[in-house]
């Protein structure tokens, strides 16, 4: 470390090789990191929840995005439970991903959402369980799980509720017609 007085009003400062700054090359605004983490500006960097996240899920999902520059293994460690919770919400027990994700493929999970399932399941070498922290897990890790979270849940829940709005709008004479047509 190095001294220098600051004759510019903030006292003695010196410099430091744990931290870094670096510019938006953008805008020019300046990021400070202290090794790997980003410790200002803490802002929310992480995509928003899909608004038809379960209510308990987004809590969890909101805490991620808000410790992710801090900590993105903690970041990662509450989407993985956030994926369980997930599983249960869609029906399953919510107890063991790998087996929650083939009760949904028996189920006719689409082979897309499967793989983002397994996806989530085996980010982080395979030995992680939901809501555990992995040593190996960082930036790009939790910005996978972020988006996976989201694409499950438009894939599982958005999708099917907006097909479901558009079905119930049809007309009355219209929507017998199509019972009838299938004997139900």
């Amino acid at each position: 470390m190095q001294g220098s007085s600051g004759a510019d009003g903030y006292g003695k400062q010196k410099s430091d090789d744990r931290f870094l700054i670096s510019y938006c090359e953008h805008c020019g605004f300046p990021t400070i990191w202290h090794g790997e983490s980003i410790i200002f500006p803490l802002n929310l960097s992480a995509e928003p929840p899909n608004e038809d996240l379960p209510e308990e899920i987004k809590k969890d999902y909101e805490e991620a995005r808000a410790i992710f520059n801090l900590s993105p293994r903690g970041s990662a460690a509450l989407l993985r439970l956030g994926i369980q919770k997930l599983c249960a919400h869609l029906g399953q027990p919510g107890k063991n991903i790998n087996a929650d994700i083939k009760a949904l493929v028996a189920a006719g999970l689409p082979h897309k959402v499967q793989e983002a399932l397994d996806s989530v399941r085996v980010i982080g070498n395979d030995a992680v369980h939901p809501g555990t922290i992995d040593l190996n897990d960082d930036r790009d890790t939790a910005n996978q799980l972020f988006r996976l979270v989201n694409f499950i849940t438009q894939k599982m829940i958005t999708e099917p509720r907006e097909i479901d709005e558009i079905y119930s709008n049809l007309p009355a004479e219209k929507l017998q017609g199509i019972k009838d047509r299938d004997g139900v």
